[in-house]
């Protein structure tokens, strides 16, 4: 079993984006954090685009809030050799920001006021991925980091985030969608125009389900839309050919829980048939044994003691780590003999939750071994 030299990762030059993938739960954006941290104190110019939420992961970095923008944090009770920045993913910003970017200043004011424009950009599915990886499409661009580490969302399936890009596309481009734009390019005259052109019978469906007003905001958009839908395409493929270049490297994360271990197993297959540059998997929150000592060892002396409560409750909490970290092992055994070319690093659960710079401090020492 080979063991994933992290350091190495995060200090060789030609490693410019690091992104972190798995189920939801096990720790995916403190492991983010943590290596962006890391990675800031050994020299590198960091920052750390993550899709969580809680306001902990802003109040470990010593922030009040993160924004959909980079803010520098300071780091203070140990000097970093170089700087760390960090930001929260705002979903609609993002696609506000790219509207802006490709549809031009009037075109961009009909779709951002545009009602179902308000509505997919939050909404639909795929949205959250994509725009993931939209920003990161732009933090790359600037030039401004040597080292870019992504949170990505919780997807439930490995496609969800692999094929954001692609689905997201190819759903805005869909026949449904494309009927809609019918009133609109037809020369203004509405639903009316629609009915008499033979589509009455869609049209009605459609007007049922979502109401004739969403049904002209929606052709509205869609014309507007076309304005820039060439430059959505192309971000999208920018973004694949930026993941599968050699200055990317996937990180899976996962917990050594059957379910977690069957997402991963996933994400790397997965990684592997799209040629995507995978470093290895990070089991977080093991729980290695402390003490030599054996489980039925530590419950035989727990049974032979007599009027010493502590003691006794000490090593029958003992036997029951013994038995967990056995059970883990098992799990991450048969994990590697299904795939034994990917490398593995361990990262022992903490007492607690993480609430400050020098809690992702300690994680990014653990994972460096």
């Amino acid at each position: 079993m080979t063991t994933i030299d992290i350091d190495a990762l995060l200090d060789a030059p030609e490693s410019r984006v690091i992104v972190c993938c798995g189920s939801g739960g096990v720790g995916k954006t403190t492991t983010a954090a943590a290596l962006a941290l890391r990675a800031a104190e050994r020299g590198r110019q960091t920052v750390v685009l993550t899709i969580d939420p809680a306001r902990r992961l802003a109040q470990a970095l010593g922030l009040r809030e993160l924004g959909n923008h980079p803010k520098q944090v300071k780091v203070e009770g140990f000097e970093p050799k170089g700087e760390l920045w960090a930001m929260m993913l705002d979903m609609r910003r993002t696609f506000d920001d790219m509207v802006r970017v490709h549809a031009g200043p009037e075109r961009a004011e009909q779709l951002l006021q545009n009602p179902f424009y308000q509505t997919i950009s939050t909404s639909f599915s795929g949205t959250q991925e994509y725009m993931a990886m939209e920003k990161l499409g732009q933090l790359a661009a600037s030039g401004d980091w040597d080292l870019i580490i992504v949170d990505t969302p919780p997807s439930r399936s490995a496609l969800d985030f692999l094929d954001a890009p692609t689905r997201l596309s190819s759903a805005l481009d869909g026949r449904m969608i494309r009927l809609l734009t019918g009133p609109a390019k037809a020369g203004g005259w509405g639903l009316r125009k629609v009915v008499n052109a033979g589509f009455s019978m869609f049209a009605k469906a459609v007007s049922t389900i979502i109401g004739g007003q969403l049904l002209t905001d929606a052709s509205a958009f869609m014309q507007a839309f076309d304005s820039m839908f060439g430059g959505f395409r192309e971000r999208a493929r920018k973004t694949a050919e930026l993941l599968r270049s050699s200055g990317t490297s996937f990180l899976v994360v996962a917990a050594p829980e059957p379910d977690a271990l069957r997402e991963a197993s996933y994400f790397v297959e997965r990684l592997s048939s799209e040629s995507m540059p995978l470093a290895g998997l990070i089991a977080n929150r093991t729980h290695p044994v402390l003490a030599k000592l054996s489980g039925s060892e530590a419950r035989t002396a727990a049974d032979s003691l007599q009027g010493a409560p502590l003691a006794e409750a000490v090593l029958r909490l003992h036997a029951d780590r013994v038995d967990l970290a056995a059970r883990e092992e098992r799990l991450l055994a048969r994990f590697t003999r299904a795939h034994p070319e990917v490398a593995l690093a361990r990262v022992p659960a903490l007492a607690g939750d993480v609430h400050d710079l020098e809690g992702l401090r300690a994680i990014g020492v653990k994972l460096a071994g």
